[in-house]
């Protein structure tokens, strides 16, 4: 069963119908572009930053270590 080619080119000239064929192609340019700013988010969030790259720790990590000093007091 499922949709045939007529039911959709029915469906198709009710929304032309309803919207027109100047908000529709708004809205598809609207869609394509919100889709292609969500590829490029992913693939920037799956890159590596600078920081990773050369292996320097990213600002705001707190690493614990002492500090000590090779020269001696004079009292």
């Amino acid at each position: 069963m499922g949709i045939s080619i007529w039911q959709l080119l029915i469906i198709l000239a009710i929304v032309l119908v309803l919207f027109g064929a100047k908000r529709l192609r708004g809205i598809g340019s609207d869609l394509g572009g919100a889709i292609k700013g969500f590829r490029q988010a992913m693939k920037e969030e799956d890159a590596p930053t600078d920081d990773e790259k050369i292996g320097k720790q990213p600002a705001g990590h707190i690493i614990d270590g002492e500090v000590t000093s090779k020269k001696q007091e004079k009292v």
